[in-house]
């Protein structure tokens, strides 16, 4: 089977004016399909730009990043924005659209698909079902806690069955025991629906949470553990 995730010796550098700063250094890396992977790392470690790479929000500037078995590197705009279409993004600050209850915003990302309304409005709340917010469809953001807003982002990321999920601080913005709730959906979604999950983190308790944890710093990846579940 293809891994969602392989990278061959990427480097990625950035222009700081005239000088050039090495934010990936070799990085290889590989995720399996039903894997729950964290990405560690402190401030300028390189995760977010890993991120980024994995996102197919931008390009290594060297090696090979394949993901879902394509390389981005020979993509162009069109065929990226459509393979970023098949990654569910949950973001550390829910970006809800305010106005929109919960099962209109799960619905809306479905409106680029060729999905008709009722298919949609089905799925929408059958998602949020799925991650215990049947009785808040019909609550705005406004109306809903922290917890329950980044449970309705990831039902929104759930919602075009993407082939895996890309998480950024998803429990960054919310008080200990309502992380600890989101961290145990997201567990019982890769574990009871084979979701594949990979969590970027600077949090060191949070990422002990994934089935591993690959550790980085000053651009390159240092460790590569398993984690006791």
């Amino acid at each position: 089977m293809v891994p969602i995730v392989e990278a061959v010796n990427v480097t990625k550098t950035y222009m700081l004016g005239k000088v050039p700063v090495e934010a990936l250094r070799g990085v290889n890396l590989k995720v399996e399909t039903g894997d729950f992977v964290s990405i560690l790392g402190p401030s300028g470690s390189g995760k977010s730009t890993m991120l980024n790479l994995i996102g197919a929000l931008d390009k290594p500037t060297a090696g090979t990043l394949l993901i879902d078995g394509v390389d981005i590197s020979k993509l162009n705009d069109n065929q990226l924005a459509d393979l970023r279409r098949r990654i569910g993004f949950v973001f550390q600050f829910f970006n809800l659209i305010p106005r929109l209850t919960a099962r209109d915003n799960v619905e809306l990302s479905m409106s680029i698909s060729n999905i008709g309304r009722a298919q949609r409005r089905k799925r929408a709340e059958e998602l949020l079902e799925t991650v215990g917010l049947k009785d808040r469809i019909n609550h705005k953001p406004a109306e809903l806690s922290g917890g329950q807003q980044q449970r309705v982002a990831i039902a929104r990321a759930l919602a075009n069955n993407p082939r895996f999920l890309l998480l950024d601080e998803p429990t960054g913005n919310i008080d200990s025991k309502t992380a600890s709730e989101v961290i145990g959906l997201i567990k019982k979604l890769n574990v009871e629906n084979n979701v594949s999950i990979i969590m970027v983190t600077h949090d060191q308790h949070l990422a002990r949470e994934a089935k591993s944890t690959v550790q980085m710093f000053d651009g390159q990846i240092i460790s590569e553990v398993v984690n006791n579940q």
